[in-house]
């Protein structure tokens, strides 16, 4: 923060964006219990009995969060030095988000639905909460995704021709009088069988049709193994490439590398590093 910020928001600055305070504390306690029963509230207005029971009592609490949510929002505009960076950041539309839809709905009450937007406020708790050292995590993963996209593309195009050949099998065997009425509805069954869902909405009735479907279902369950495996070999191949470049530090006196990661002192010649 800038030393010329009154100190009134170099206070405010701390009690929001740090815990170290009890204000601090304090304010990410009533932040979080807050937003946990404003998705609570959300989720409990879309239950008819509920909302018939007590709808007003509901509606009067979505209120009283989405005043404490635009007390919030405009505070923390107002100790940023940035406040366009923040209004377009992404905590910054998540915030803007759980507030702007109830304020159109007084306006237009069709989009009261909208207000469901303020669910997404639980991903302000990754900050409340100091979660972003899950972060790496996360991008470990991300970085396997990417990098096991071309074996998934080759995957997904083969399950499409799977999916495609079998649902034109079973329309030709099953037929509409059995439900497969067409072949998008039979790679419907498709997908639902490959899958292992099986809502059972459409089966076959013929003995080859119950055939086909009988190897589809033992193909369903290679393919759910082949994704896994995929991804799963690149999060380990992206995490021991982390780990080696964080003990990849080398002792100038012997050479030796690859140390802990806390490693102060070489292990072989006990130099500096």
């Amino acid at each position: 923060m800038d030393k010329t910020k009154k100190q009134w928001q170099l206070n405010l600055y701390k009690i929001i964006n740090e815990s170290d305070t009890i204000q601090g504390r304090v304010f990410d306690i009533v932040m979080v219990v807050s937003i946990v029963l404003n998705s609570i509230v959300i989720i409990a207005e879309t239950v008819e009995p509920i909302r018939i029971s007590i709808g007003e009592i509901l509606m009067t609490l979505q209120w009283v969060f989405v005043v404490l949510f635009t007390f919030e929002y405009i505070l923390r505009i107002l100790i940023v030095e940035n406040k366009k960076k923040y209004v377009a950041s992404f905590f910054g539309v998540v915030d803007m988000m759980a507030i702007l839809p109830a304020y159109i709905s007084i306006f237009m009450p069709s989009i009261r639905l909208l207000a469901l937007f303020r669910t997404f406020r639980l991903l302000r708790l990754f900050s409340i909460l100091k979660m972003g050292r899950y972060v790496e995590a996360s991008g470990n993963l991300l970085k396997a995704l990417r990098a096991s996209r071309a074996k998934i593309t080759v995957f997904l195009f083969t399950i499409f021709f799977v999916i495609v050949v079998v649902g034109a099998l079973m329309y030709i065997i099953e037929g509409p009088e059995n439900g497969f009425v067409s072949i998008p509805e039979s790679m419907y069954w498709a997908v639902v069988t490959v899958s292992t869902v099986g809502y059972g909405d459409i089966s076959p009735q013929t003995p080859y049709g119950k055939t086909l479907a009988s190897m589809l279902m033992i193909v369903g369950y290679g393919i759910i193994a082949v994704p896994t495996g995929i991804i799963t070999s690149e999060i380990a191949l992206v995490d021991r490439k982390a780990r080696e470049a964080k003990t990849s530090a080398t002792c100038v006196t012997c050479g030796r590398k690859s140390h802990k990661e806390d490693a102060v002192y070489c292990d072989k010649c006990g130099g500096k590093l």
